[in-house]
């Protein structure tokens, strides 16, 4: 379905009727699907949904709208079109830093987080300058690139896994792929952990090439009431290549 809010149209998809709801939210241009797998479980005791944020996948939503403060704002929106009153949000890589902005802003809609190889700021050093340029100038490229990165090639079924996040990835324009890393610069969110007190369940990847595992062992001694669970051998999608574990770390967590 789409969910119309604030100028944009967002694809969503909503799986299961168990007693317990799961929002998730993707990574910079990566769609709803990097929750398919971690999906195919969950929904057989909560009941899951997800959309494609601003820039991605199925959402129509014009470039310029793109900014943190509208993606978390539709957090809410898809929530509240949805009769969601609670729920545990999900969220992976860049996409941390709008599941963290929203429990902040209203935690009481929230029973629980889950943080998978999440990014909580962005620095505005020109670090990414090149990165830029280069999504500027050969997006297909650019964004291949960074799809081998994220899926190391010691994981199982890496080829065909990169061949589906090029896929994924194919479906953002360069114009939103660009707005949704400048909307992020100058963010950064980690003084502000421990104001969140719902239990929280970190997942990282030892073998991420992108964000460093050091970044949630530090989350996890700001969190209050956290837990960290370190996936060996996993990139930076483990949503999408460990899914089944991924599953299970849910649902140990919260049971």
């Amino acid at each position: 379905m789409f969910i119309p809010h604030n100028n944009a149209q967002l694809f969503t998809v909503e799986f299961g009727n168990g007693p317990r709801t799961f929002v998730a939210h993707g990574g910079w241009t990566g769609s709803w699907e990097l929750w398919t797998g971690p999906f195919t479980q969950l929904s057989r005791t909560w009941r899951t949904v997800a959309y494609d944020h601003r820039g991605t996948g199925a959402t129509i939503a014009p470039v310029e709208s793109i900014s943190v403060e509208n993606m978390v704002d539709d957090v809410f929106a898809v929530m509240d079109r949805l009769k969601i009153e609670k729920c545990v949000l999900g969220a992976e890589s860049a996409g941390g830093i709008v599941a963290v902005s929203a429990v902040l802003q209203q935690p009481d809609r929230f029973e629980g987080l889950v943080l998978v190889d999440a990014l909580l700021y962005n620095a505005e050093d020109g670090s990414d300058a090149n990165f830029i340029n280069g999504l500027k100038t050969n997006y297909k490229e650019t964004a291949g690139s960074f799809v081998d990165a994220c899926v190391p090639a010691i994981e199982p079924n890496s080829a065909e896994i990169r061949s589906w996040g090029r896929k994924i990835l194919a479906r953002a324009s360069s114009e939103s792929a660009v707005r949704l890393l400048e909307c992020t610069h100058g963010i950064d969110l980690r003084s502000r952990l421990h104001q969140i007190q719902i239990p929280t369940l970190l997942i990282h990847g030892d073998a991420d090439a992108l964000v460093p595992l050091s970044d949630s062992e530090y989350m996890a001694t700001q969190l209050p009431n956290s837990q960290l669970h370190i996936f060996k051998g996993a990139g930076h999608v483990p949503t999408v290549t460990r899914p089944l574990e991924v599953a299970q770390a849910i649902n140990q967590y919260f049971s």
